[in-house]
C-alpha cells in the first residue's frame, strides 16, 4: 500500500504530479476542505474523483470528466449505522449542494461485500474491483494521496482486475463505466 505527502519526503512522481494536479483543481480542492472540516476517522475522497482526473490528465480533456459522485469514505467501527454516513451526506449538501455527495463508512462494507473485516479505509480499498479505482486524497496539514496499489498502474493507463473479486465484476463494472469508450488509451492489464 502507497502513502504520499506533500512534505517532499520519499515521494515518486506519480504522486507529486497527482497531488500538483489536485491543487489546481478548486473543485476537488473545495470538496477535500469539506471533508477535512467533517473529521471523519481515516476520511478521504476516493475512487474516480481521484482515478478520472489522472485519466482525463493524460488524455489531455482540458475540461475532463464531470464528477457523477464523490465517494467519501471513512473508517468508524463504533458507529456502522447507515444513519451516520446520512447524516454526513446531508451536512455535506447543505455546504455544497452543487456536488454528487456518496458517503460510506468502510467499517461496514464488508458485510455488503462478502469479505472478512476491513481494518481501515486503505484495506477496504484493497478490495475494490479494480486496482486503479483504489485510490484516494484526503487534506489535513497537507494533501496525502494514498494507493492500495500504488500509483504506477494508474498514470501507466492501466485497467487492472482486483484477484480479490471475480472477473465478472470486473468486466460488468468496465462495460457499466464506459470506461475504455472515453479513456481509449486505456488497456485492460
Amino acid at each position: 500500500m502507497t502513502q504520499a505527502r506533500k512534505n517532499g519526503q520519499d515521494l515518486f512522481s506519480h504522486e507529486l504530479t497527482l497531488i500538483d494536479w489536485i491543487m489546481k483543481d478548486p473543485i476537488r480542492m473545495r470538496a477535500l476542505t469539506l471533508i477535512r472540516d467533517l473529521n471523519l476517522p481515516q476520511g478521504m475522497i476516493a475512487a474516480g474523483f481521484v482515478r478520472n482526473l489522472v485519466w482525463d490528465r493524460l488524455h489531455g480533456y482540458e475540461q475532463g470528466r464531470a464528477l457523477t459522485d464523490i465517494d467519501v469514505i471513512y473508517f468508524e467501527p463504533n458507529d456502522t449505522s447507515v444513519e451516520a454516513d446520512k447524516a454526513y451526506e446531508m451536512k455535506l449538501k447543505a455546504l455544497a449542494p452543487e456536488l454528487p455527495w456518496s458517503v460510506k463508512n468502510q467499517a461496514r462494507m464488508h458485510i455488503r461485500n462478502g469479505d472478512p473485516s476491513y481494518g481501515s479505509s486503505l484495506d477496504a480499498m484493497s478490495y475494490w474491483p479494480e486496482q486503479e479505482t483504489a485510490v484516494g486524497v484526503y487534506l489535513q496539514q497537507e494533501l496525502t494521496v494514498v494507493s492500495a496499489f500504488g500509483f504506477d498502474s494508474l498514470f501507466l493507463l492501466k485497467l487492472t482486475p482486483n484477484l480479490k473479486r471475480d472477473f465478472e465484476l470486473f468486466e460488468a463494472r468496465v462495460a457499466q463505466k464506459s470506461w475504455l469508450t472515453y479513456y481509449p488509451k486505456l488497456e485492460i492489464s
